[in-house]
């Protein structure tokens, strides 16, 4: 009865090890895929444009250590209300900038009009001292023609600065 035991164990771990390789191949091969986000041709549509940039700090995420990015969505600034949005996320950030940001974290900054979204970023981070954001990844989504301006204000605060084409 014993030697029956003890076969039977021996069968049920090799069942289970032989299961699990097969469990890593098949979670290998199922490995999610990154997609591939569509710019909304509305610039009127917001929740479109939230999914649209959501999808690239998404596929951005890389490094980053902490348990959610700080996402900063600027407003085409068109209406009173998106302007006044624009000005309490100015201040926002600007109180973030002054209290610091912790390594490992991830600030997101996108928008329809890029040129408002690398105004906010660079308003937000003159008065940063140097190398206050070491560790720190800053993700600028955005026109090729802002990339150079934001990167320029960003490069003294130690950031580790990514730039997505939109």
């Amino acid at each position: 009865m014993r030697k029956f035991a003890l076969i039977a164990a021996v069968a049920l771990a090799a069942a289970l090890t032989l299961s699990a390789c097969g469990k890593q191949e098949d979670d290998q091969q199922a490995a999610p895929q990154v997609q591939q986000a569509v710019k909304p041709t509305s610039p009127t549509d917001t929740k479109a444009w939230n999914a649209y940039l959501g999808q690239l700090v998404q596929n951005n995420m890389q490094g980053m250590t902490a348990s959610q990015p700080y996402a900063y969505m600027v407003t085409p600034g068109v209406s009173d209300d998106d302007k006044a949005q624009n000005d309490r996320q100015l201040q926002s950030v600007q109180d973030t900038v002054a209290r610091g940001v912790l390594p490992g974290n991830l600030l997101a900054f996108a928008g329809q009009d890029s040129s408002k979204t690398a105004d906010l970023v660079t308003a937000a981070f003159k008065d940063a001292k140097a190398g206050s954001f070491k560790g720190v990844i800053v993700l600028f989504i955005g026109d090729k023609a802002d990339e150079q301006r934001v990167t320029d204000t960003l490069k003294a605060t130690g950031a580790t600065v990514r730039f997505v084409a939109m």
